[in-house]
């Protein structure tokens, strides 16, 4: 399909922001008076036209909490991985990357977008197969996150672990049974976080492939932590680095 539907406030609003192409805002009749006017003009500067409907349309047309917003736009286009680093380059930052081996909660994969960019993050990799893609209950999750967070799909991770090897990138694994303490890491680096399945976590060959492993320390009776939380654990701690207090 060329289009979709995306839902809820934040994310259409970053949608209409970003220059996305956004075909159509659905607004409920029941919507309250500034909101509706902030849509409206935000409509109106992306060149889109808004339409208010009956909110029984929307329960209808999409699934989940819509908060009365929703709007067909282009499908989400899958980044390059030379996006990836185009955009570090353009920052003038060292390459900051997430992993992601066969996630498969698209809340999860939310959730981390969402984090991403709140921490630095240049972009996304995922593999094609057997994982999440960029679906409605990423963008809702995401909260907006998805119109700035660039998501490389790629056919085979271990090879782009290769590759990023390659390019002076580290990759750093997470295992319970990691070789380093997460709080040791050098966010002065150019570094790629690797986040497991959610059951399997990291699997044999992308492990192997990491240039070592961290663990989350744990003193409670769960064995692991949701891949999300994690995920976002891992992340300010390299962004505590790259932008200690006072610079």
């Amino acid at each position: 399909m060329d289009q979709e539907i995306i839902i809820g406030k934040n994310p259409v609003i970053e949608a209409l922001n970003s220059g996305r192409s956004v075909n159509k805002v659905l607004v409920s009749e029941q919507l309250n008076k500034q909101l509706f006017g902030k849509l409206q003009k935000l409509s109106r500067n992306a060149g889109t036209t808004i339409q208010k409907v009956p909110k029984k349309k929307l329960d209808q047309l999409v699934e989940g909490s819509h908060q009365g917003i929703a709007a067909y736009v282009a499908s989400y286009q899958y980044a390059s991985l030379e996006d990836l680093f185009d955009k570090a380059e353009n920052k003038k930052e060292m390459p900051f990357f997430i992993i992601l081996d066969e996630l498969e909660d698209p809340h999860n994969l939310g959730s981390i977008l969402r984090t991403a960019d709140a921490t630095g993050v240049h972009g996304v990799i995922i593999p094609k197969h057997r994982s999440v893609g960029l679906t409605s209950t990423v963008a809702k999750t995401a909260a907006g996150a998805l119109e700035h967070i660039p998501v490389a799909r790629v056919t085979n991770i271990a090879n782009t672990i290769d590759e990023l090897k390659q390019r002076y990138v580290w990759v750093v694994g997470t295992a319970a049974d990691g070789t380093e303490d997460y709080r040791e890491l050098d966010g002065d680096i150019s570094i790629a976080v690797v986040i497991g399945n959610e059951g399997k976590g990291i699997s044999r060959l992308v492990k192997d492939k990491c240039d070592w492993t961290v663990s989350l320390p744990m003193t409670g009776h769960v064995s692991s932590l949701n891949a999300s939380v994690a995920c976002s654990l891992l992340l300010y701690e390299i962004y505590r680095k790259r932008f200690p207090l006072g610079d």
